[in-house]
């Protein structure tokens, strides 16, 4: 199965799960609902098709704006002025012709630009077929039709440009992978409950907000010409909201069931394929994938399962063939998502530490310091990538301890270069932290390791710590939880070598067999050689 035949099945089994359970919905919603308002409830009608048609096209339109705006990372979406401005710039380089604005032209502005169009035109589509559903939910020949029918459509829109500007707004349009991968129906029927009480309250709000349209639309729009009316006319708008924000709920809830569902890049067990190269499906989607992408998050996922678990030993087994070909091919699609993580980092911090050395001057230049706290941020957009990554490496390295039998983990110098990459982003995340990287000289610790005062010249060899106050805001968080998943990973390798690096550090041989040579992407050699003697004491927090 090709790479897009992987995301189309996933698209096309969401879209056809979706029509059941909004079907079963429809039909309840008629039949227990709406039915007392009829005088011949069950009696099959042109027009009932016609309503139970237009509520699936809406909802086809619902789901599709979903698979548009979803994404299984976090991006920053361009501001308005931001917009405006590549708007101009665009419409005046198309008339004037010429070059663009670098930074205009950038990947990630055109990113931006394109995150910020999604979620208008989901925005949009959601207020259109918040029209339509509630006004095909709503429909009764009896009670409500005509005039005021599309009265009730136009409250439904408002209650669709609610729901997609809550949406947006609360971040659900990014994919959540589970920690635990479980059966997609017992994860679909664990979220029931939240969808119900989440409905609740959307259609409830909805019922408040919309009111304040009717005010304003004409009285044959409303219904209003007795109080009865006036009464079923708001019952009936509560249920149709209710029914179409359950739906929406579910098809929520859906689409994160079916598309962070685990897909197992791998040739059959038992066929030719699976003797010769089980592994190049699995390195194939994970080097030649489309970055960001959801094929790329899946194949991510698939390769942290075998090296973590014992689901899948055969396929862990063929990494570490003879030519260790394969086993440099997993280690370099796991380091490159963490050297680039390192790398932003480095680029964000490589202002703190300069000529901004005194309390006023970092007062003064808070506006600087806000942009770069947003560049740091924006650097952990790809956190679920970089932690199935940190969780990976060290896996397979310390799976390498006893299931290596030719020995080209430490041939290749693979487990080296693991070793340097996560000390180095280690290290970059804590600086974000405000935890001071330079290193401590011996001669400036004491008696029963108690370390002497060093005289306060005024510079900083780390970033300014406020920046490590700043424990409410998401670039904390997210560092936190990084630098602890980083930890874990050096530890779970540290505690299967420990007997090969403590014999290393007594032989002075510690940096050389375990650290690279080259010029760390983050901090020096002498920082990761004492950043290591810390874990092998187990003295690292």
């Amino acid at each position: 199965m090709s790479s897009t035949e992987i995301v189309k099945n996933r698209h096309l089994g969401f879209l056809i799960w979706q029509s059941v359970h909004s079907t079963v919905i429809f039909l309840c919603c008629k039949i227990f609902l709406l039915s007392p308002f009829s005088n011949n409830p069950f009696s099959p009608s042109l027009l009932t098709f016609l309503s139970f048609l237009t509520f699936h096209l809406s909802l086809l339109l619902f789901s599709t704006s979903l698979l548009l705006v979803s994404s299984p990372q976090s991006d920053r979406p361009a501001s308005v002025p931001e917009l405006i401005q590549f708007l101009l710039r665009f419409l005046l380089h198309s008339v004037l012709g010429g070059g663009g604005s670098p930074e205009l032209s950038a990947t990630s502005f055109r990113r931006r630009v394109r995150t910020s169009l999604g979620f208008l035109l989901f925005v949009i589509i959601s207020a259109a077929s918040g029209f339509v559903a509630v006004a095909s939910v709503c429909r009764n020949s009896e009670a409500i039709s005509g005039l005021p029918l599309i009265g009730i459509g136009l409250r439904g829109s408002v209650f669709g440009l609610l729901y997609g500007v809550y949406y947006i707004y609360k971040q659900r349009w990014v994919l959540g992978f589970p920690i635990i991968q479980r059966p997609p129906f017992f994860s679909f029927k664990m979220a029931l409950p939240s969808a119900f009480r989440e409905s609740l309250k959307l259609s409830t709000v909805a019922l408040l907000c919309s009111s304040v349209l009717v005010v304003f639309l004409p009285s044959q729009y409303t219904s209003q010409g007795t109080m009865v009316q006036f009464v079923v006319n708001q019952i009936f708008f509560y249920i149709g909201s209710f029914v179409v924000s359950l739906c929406w709920e579910l098809c929520h809830h859906l689409h994160q069931v079916v598309h962070t569902k685990r897909f197992t890049f791998a040739p059959p067990k038992g066929s030719a394929a699976a003797e010769t190269n089980p592994s190049e499906p699995l390195l194939a989607a994970l080097e030649e994938s489309t970055p960001r992408s959801l094929l790329q998050y899946l194949a991510y996922l698939d390769l942290c399962i075998i090296c973590e678990s014992n689901v899948d030993i055969w396929r862990r087994a063929a990494f570490f063939e003879e030519t260790g070909e394969t086993y440099k091919r997993v280690v370099a699609v796991c380091l490159r998502p963490l050297e680039k993580l390192t790398s932003n980092l480095g680029e964000g911090l490589e202002g703190c530490s300069g000529d901004r050395t005194d309390k006023l001057s970092h007062q003064l230049l808070s506006p600087a310091d806000t942009r770069m706290d947003s560049k740091l941020n924006e650097s952990f957009n790809d956190f679920q990538l970089c932690a199935w990554c940190a969780m990976t490496i060290a896996a397979v390295t310390a799976r390498s301890h006893s299931e290596d039998r030719f020995g080209v983990a430490q041939l290749t110098g693979c487990n080296a270069a693991v070793v340097s990459t996560l000390l180095s982003c280690l290290v970059a995340v804590e600086a974000c932290l405000g935890k001071k990287t330079n290193v401590q000289t011996p001669h400036l610790m004491g008696p029963a390791s108690i370390k002497w005062a060093t005289l306060n010249t005024g510079r900083r060899d780390g970033p300014p710590s406020s920046m490590g106050k700043k424990r409410g805001g998401p670039l904390h968080a997210k560092a936190y939880s990084m630098a602890d998943i980083i930890r874990t990973s050096i530890y779970n390798i540290v505690s299967v070598f420990h007997d090969e690096m403590v014999g290393s550090m007594k032989a002075g041989m510690l940096e050389k067999d375990w650290i690279t040579g080259s010029k760390p992407l983050f901090g020096t050699r002498e920082i990761l050689v004492q950043k290591l003697s810390l874990f092998l004491d187990f003295q690292a927090n």
